[in-house]
């Protein structure tokens, strides 16, 4: 069944819009399209060592590959996703992410359904017998959690529920985990490098660690990755202006959320390519609403006389509007503002940035309030937790385009910091 599933992954039609999806299709249908950079062709091949060892001695491996954003780690595991299924191993993809893998089962699966059961989700594990899959591949890592119990799982499954890394290592020989530890942007997201470490040890498990250094997107720039961690506080080093370490990307500032909207159309009727604005979770997200004309996304996020939707809500379809798994990657989306759930682990070209009133400029340093914060998740934790978890998602927000960012805060002081730093 997994050779048969394989062979039908290699020969599916798609029509994605994004970039990395396009590549990932093409990569998983003809074998040669991502040439990997030295650090991530080491990856790969630890990893298909420690396949050929689990084969040959029953010796189980957990690998962990670090990488900051656009360093390759999509990269990396769908690329083993293809090779490990046309060499018929028993192999997912799996993330905490509906967005990404119900974007995945779409692309992949779109003639055959079962190709879609090749993409998971971390809490699909909890029933699993021990070494059920040869290779269980973990993208996005940081957001693994505690336990995969959720709101309706079963009385008899809570009861003997244990953690989810250790649900995740035992399922595979060698699993393999994929992570940035400064994207953990929910409380109880425990995903880290010290988390894993410590369970592969209490398991048994050889680890193997492979650092990525660099950037590897179609575009992209290792300096505006390296500008926005100083921006953020999240670099020892302080902030600097962009001009000062810039290179091709394109970083500015807008004056207004009109402007932000102008800046993301100009950029993408003069040099092509996709846009999408996006926002910190300061703005209610409500149901969509009923009209005479059928239902309609709701004009949530407010700025002055500006107005525009959030995305859909998950499971909520709007006409003409996509679904919010698909918001990233459907041109349909370029109307809404994106939220950090529906933007997490996407790219497009030209990105667009509000920083709420969460995340303030004060004094030279960043206050976090969660007063202004709409997120039911982040506002549940405590204030140090709480202001490292809205400078990551900020930090995600940021680093989703690969040609260009613009810059746009609602207050006042933020806003000539940005400028500032913008130039």
């Amino acid at each position: 069944m997994a050779r048969r599933s394989a062979e039908e992954f290699l020969h599916f039609e798609h029509a994605p819009t994004k970039p990395l999806l396009n590549l990932a299709a093409r990569e998983i249908q003809e074998r040669e399209q991502f040439v990997l950079l030295d650090e991530q062709q080491v990856a790969v091949e630890v990893v298909m060592q420690a396949v050929e060892r689990a084969r040959a001695a029953a010796t189980r491996t957990v690998v962990v590959v670090l990488g900051g954003p656009g360093s390759g780690k999509s990269v990396i595991a769908l690329s083993l996703l293809g090779e490990l299924a046309r060499k018929g191993r028993r192999v997912h993809h799996a993330t905490g992410s509906s967005a990404f893998t119900n974007t995945m089962r779409k692309i992949a699966g779109r003639r055959n359904r079962r190709v879609q059961t090749l993409f998971k989700y971390f809490n699909d594990y909890m029933e699993s017998e021990p070494r059920e899959l040869d290779v269980l591949i973990c993208d996005e890592a940081h957001r693994i959690r505690e336990t995969s119990v959720k709101r309706y799982t079963p009385r008899q499954l809570r009861e003997k529920a244990g953690r989810q890394i250790d649900e995740l290592i035992n399922v595979a020989s060698v699993p393999v985990f994929l992570l940035d530890e400064n994207q953990t942007v929910r409380p109880g997201e425990m995903g880290s490098l010290a988390e894993i470490t410590a369970a592969a040890d209490a398991l048994r498990c050889r680890l193997e660690v492979v650092r990525l250094a660099g950037q590897f997107r179609c575009g992209g720039s290792d300096a505006f990755d390296t500008w926005v961690a100083r921006l953020l506080g999240l670099d020892r080093l302080p902030p600097v202006p962009w001009s000062k370490l810039g290179d091709d990307f394109v970083v500015a500032s807008a004056a207004s959320p009109d402007a932000l909207d102008a800046w993301l159309r100009q950029r993408m009727d003069s040099h092509g390519g996709t846009g999408r604005l996006s926002a910190g979770y300061c703005w209610r997200w409500s149901d969509p609403e009923s009209t005479p004309d059928g239902r309609r996304l709701v004009d949530d996020v407010v700025i002055g006389g500006w107005r525009r939707p959030w995305n859909a809500k998950p499971g909520q379809r709007v006409p003409d509007a996509p679904e919010s798994y698909y918001w990233a990657s459907d041109e349909r989306g370029f109307g809404q503002v994106g939220c950090i759930y529906t933007a997490q682990g996407f790219e497009y070209d030209w990105s667009g940035v509000i920083f709420g009133p969460d995340l303030v400029r004060r004094d030279g340093r960043w206050i976090a309030r969660r007063e202004y914060s709409h997120d039911p998740a982040a506002k549940k934790a405590d204030d140090l937790e709480f202001g490292r978890l809205v400078r990551n998602t900020y930090k995600v927000l940021l680093t989703r385009g690969m040609q260009g960012t613009c810059l746009y805060s609602t207050d006042p002081e933020t806003q000539a910091f940005l400028e500032e730093m913008a130039g």
